[in-house]
């Protein structure tokens, strides 16, 4: 009877015990869970309204010419897929697919030349010691302080006696001469962060500078390099006084030129055809980053990995 009046206390004890230590983490959770839910409801707030304008412009391809000016809403009142028709016929004889090809043209041979150029460039200024090094970057820095329509008299000038205008080669050719400051600038900081061991063990080896940069520089500058090319491609595609100022002939247009002709100040404009065109362009950018994206992120990820 001693023993069984002992344990009762003590079993109680213990039951009470047990019973008050989850609620402490209920709270916790509890408030946790309020929180997360929260934070997605702002996310996916600010979220529709940022890709509000996408989607309306999404809408808005299959809406007829009448209802623009009077019908404002997300939803077309007459639905059509008369406007992608139209835009697929092409404009001023030249088939949609030629604009196309001529902005994936000029877009892929502007990545192409900045990563090749801007990479170099980028690893002279960082690991090269020659005379007049702070000179010659500080002259690139100050080129990010120079308006592009300074040169676009001297650059023109400079094209026709090369008897280049109405081709690809004066959008083409600054890229591949590592014109593009911003991006010689981005990779230099990139390539100065890393630590010299590896080029000097490759140095003792007996590697030169072009192996360095191919073998040691280019495989660890990688996110650096998705990075510019998302911003070069990006950049050229959407390109549109380049185009105006050195391509005259319709079938060398690429697509900001294309779209300005469904636009006409001297007749009526076609704005069914023009927000659809617009949409079709739109969809190979969203598509580059998305892709390379997962890279870049991947990428500066595994930076802080590598030591």
């Amino acid at each position: 009877m001693s023993t069984t009046s002992f344990g009762e206390p003590a079993i109680a004890t213990l039951e009470n015990q047990v019973d008050a230590t989850p609620q402490q983490p209920r709270r916790k959770v509890k408030r946790g869970t309020w929180q997360t839910v929260i934070w997605f409801v702002v996310l996916i707030a600010v979220t529709a309204v940022v890709l509000y304008p996408l989607v309306w412009l999404l809408f808005s391809t299959f809406k007829p010419n009448s209802e623009f000016g009077s019908n404002m809403g997300l939803l077309p009142e007459n639905p059509t897929i008369a406007n992608y028709a139209k835009v697929m016929e092409g404009i001023a004889g030249v088939p949609m697919w030629r604009f196309f090809l001529n902005s994936f043209i000029i877009a892929a041979g502007s990545v192409i030349g900045v990563l090749l150029s801007s990479s170099l460039a980028a690893y002279a200024f960082a690991r090269i010691q020659f005379k007049g090094l702070g000179i010659l970057f500080a002259a690139m820095i100050g080129t990010l302080l120079l308006p592009f329509h300074v040169v676009i008299i001297p650059q023109y000038i400079i094209f026709q006696r090369l008897d280049m205008i109405d081709t690809f080669w004066p959008l083409l050719l600054p890229k591949f001469l590592a014109t593009e400051a911003f991006f010689v600038f981005l990779l230099v900081q990139f390539i100065r962060q890393m630590p010299r061991d590896m080029d000097e063990a490759a140095r003792i080896d007996g590697a030169g500078h072009l192996r360095i940069f191919w073998s040691i520089i280019l495989p660890l500058i990688k996110p650096a390099l998705i990075t510019c090319s998302i911003f070069a491609f990006i950049w050229a595609w959407n390109d549109f006084l380049g185009p105006l100022l050195y391509l005259t002939s319709p079938e060398n247009y690429p697509l900001p030129i294309a779209l300005r002709l469904y636009n006409d100040q001297t007749s009526v404009s076609d704005y069914g055809a023009t927000v659809t065109a617009s949409f079709i362009a739109l969809i190979p950018v969203l598509l580059f980053f998305l892709v390379f994206q997962r890279f870049l992120v991947d990428g500066v990820a595994t930076q802080g990995l590598k030591g």
